[in-house]
């Protein structure tokens, strides 16, 4: 259901119906910690609490049910850490309890992270068992001296037999990939997403390494290729991808012809996620604010604070100033951009409150606004940081 805003005074939030809901649930446990990973994700130490986490995750969600009440789920993201460390089992009793209490659309998208060496054929038919019809595999790369710098746990061949099994069971299947790696030319990066598009998957995310705070990488960063020498690697899987017939519908993400993913697009466009687990953050929009919450990140303590029936979550309502910039930090990673009505229908702001940067934008190259399309220019993808910041609110 799309939103759409009623008349309002300048500054005031308002919707008549509100935008689509997805479902995010945080899984934190891996079997190590990346040095490059900043997400809230927990190395397993023993026995994962699977059955008792679950649990956790209900409560976090009947907690949530009044501010959501009679709405409808069009998507869910099981994510992490590494989400394929939960048994089939687990995943098939969370998935039924969430039923249970909301209403999922019959063709709702429901996704799973797996990373390869956490998972088998039979793994991957339990989870398709239990509802999950799109898989997301964690590749980064087919070299192993790269596999190895980056800390991942699986090789380059138990990445491909895990590509083998899950598209002997699933139909939507997405890789992830980066460049930019320490010590990667240009041609590890070619062969690299030359064998991502060998194995037809539908989809493929391609990220840079970036580092970031609070991560392994950032108290001992290791050297990685110099900015030209990521720029080129960017283009070279850009046209790649898009000579295998891939449509490049977002910064870091392309896929064939009507299979986009589409959680991800309700994200980037603006659309509202309810947000479960461990570290897990959400946007739900009444008819007149829009409020964001986040969990707690531990996970003790997440177990602990939903065992005794104590709130798991924090959170507030966002000043209708921030909400030109949230939106079009988001927005603006489309490639194709937005229609210009979107923005009044996701923010339930006037469409004037944009105006004046909108010009600015448009004025130093870096976006084209028309009757159909926001749209960010080639110059724009380049410099979509300096663009975003256009949208910031003005310092008071």
């Amino acid at each position: 259901m799309s939103a759409i805003a009623t008349v309002r005074m300048p500054g005031e939030v308002r919707f008549a119906l509100l935008p689509p809901l997805a479902l995010y649930v945080h899984l934190p446990w891996c079997v190590r910690k990346c040095p490059y990973c900043d997400f809230n994700s927990h190395e397993r130490r023993e026995a994962l609490p699977e059955a008792e986490y679950v649990s956790a995750l209900v409560a976090d969600l009947e907690a949530m049910l009044p501010s959501i009440w009679g709405r409808r789920i069009v998507s869910v993201f099981i994510g992490g850490g590494t989400p394929s460390l939960f048994s089939p089992e687990s995943i098939e009793r969370l998935l039924s309890e969430v039923r249970a209490r909301i209403a999922v659309e019959p063709i709702a998208e429901i996704t799973l992270e797996a990373n390869p060496g956490t998972v088998e054929a039979g793994r991957f038919r339990g989870y398709r068992a239990a509802g999950v019809n799109r898989l997301s595999l964690g590749v980064q790369s087919f070299d192993d001296a790269m596999l190895a710098k980056l800390g991942r746990i699986h090789s380059a061949d138990e990445a491909r037999r895990a590509i083998d099994a899950a598209r002997s069971v699933f139909d939507n299947v997405n890789l992830d990939l980066m460049y930019g790696l320490p010590g990667q030319t240009l041609e590890m990066a070619r062969a690299d997403v030359a064998e991502g598009i060998r194995w037809q998957t539908p989809h493929l995310s391609a990220y840079q390494l970036t580092i970031e705070p609070n991560t392994v990488f950032y108290s001992k960063p290791p050297t990685l290729p110099e900015h030209d020498a990521c720029a080129d690697m960017q283009l070279a899987v850009e046209e790649a991808l898009g000579t295998a017939g891939f449509e490049h519908y977002e910064t870091s993400a392309f896929a064939r012809p009507g299979l986009r993913c589409r959680h991800n697009l309700n994200y980037w466009e603006f659309g509202d996620y309810a947000g479960i687990g461990a570290g897990a953050h959400g946007k739900v929009s009444f008819p007149d604010r829009i409020e964001r919450h986040a969990r707690v990140k531990q996970p003790r303590e997440y177990l602990d604070a939903a065992a005794r029936g104590a709130s798991v979550a924090e959170g507030g309502i966002v000043p209708p100033r921030e909400l030109p910039f949230e939106f079009m930090l988001n927005a603006l990673r489309l490639v194709e951009g937005v229609p210009p009505t979107l923005f009044a229908e996701r923010t339930g702001l006037a469409a004037t409150t944009i105006e004046k940067p909108l010009r600015a934008a448009q004025a130093q190259g870096l976006l084209e606004a028309n009757e159909a399309r926001i749209q960010p220019t080639p110059r724009g993808r380049l410099f979509l940081n300096d663009l975003t910041a256009l949208f910031l609110p003005a310092q008071k």
